[in-house]
């Protein structure tokens, strides 16, 4: 076999062990059919709920929202003029599109130098441990989805200045990730496990 056949079936065989999944799971309206096709993210947030207290449906409702179960979920790139790429619009990345220094301070608190915000397991951790700072700061309940959500796209700086007040899609989408947590814990209820 030639060197370069050798290295191109190399070269095809490490690319398909790689990455995993980064496509979104099928019927992202069914809780009961997420965890049914991706065991691993229920077993994530089952741990997260365990040790944060973070309801599995507050969970499932945010990540819905921010990354629609993509691992390597990124913001969309910004252009000039409409065709000169400008770089991304923040640096949000992966499962709970947490942004480069509140990961990097999650890190020095929490998750160690080796979490990855593609890793379902330290997104969710990372998602507990933001919501309960979350509530200690602005007195929000782990269980309320909506007003979670708020504080976690706005920062709680900004939540309790209300800064989401005047954004009124952003209101519209807290509705909506409140609304998705309630139906999520409705169909969690009903699993067969």
């Amino acid at each position: 076999m030639s060197r370069l056949l050798r290295a191109a079936v190399i070269l095809l065989f490490v690319a398909s062990c790689g990455g995993g999944n980064s496509k979104a799971p099928r019927n992202l309206d069914n809780a009961c059919s997420i965890i049914k096709q991706r065991p691993k993210i229920y077993r994530a947030m089952k741990r997260t709920e365990r040790k944060w207290h973070v309801p599995v449906h507050v969970q499932m409702a945010t990540i819905y929202q921010e990354s629609k179960f993509i691992k390597d979920a990124r913001t969309p790139v910004k252009y000039v003029l409409g065709v000169l790429p400008m770089g991304r619009q923040s640096s949000a990345f992966g499962y709970a599109q947490a942004l480069d220094a509140t990961w990097k301070e999650y890190q020095r608190a929490e998750g160690g130098r080796g979490a990855r915000r593609t890793d379902i397991k330290d997104a969710t951790d990372f998602m507990g441990w933001y919501m309960n700072e979350t509530r200690d700061v602005t007195g929000i309940p782990l269980t309320d989805a909506r007003n979670q959500y708020l504080a976690y796209h706005e920062g709680r700086t900004g939540y309790l200045r209300g800064s989401y007040k005047s954004k009124t899609w952003l209101m519209r989408i807290a509705g909506e990730v409140g609304a998705r947590s309630q139906m999520y814990q409705r169909q969690l209820a009903s699993c067969r496990r």
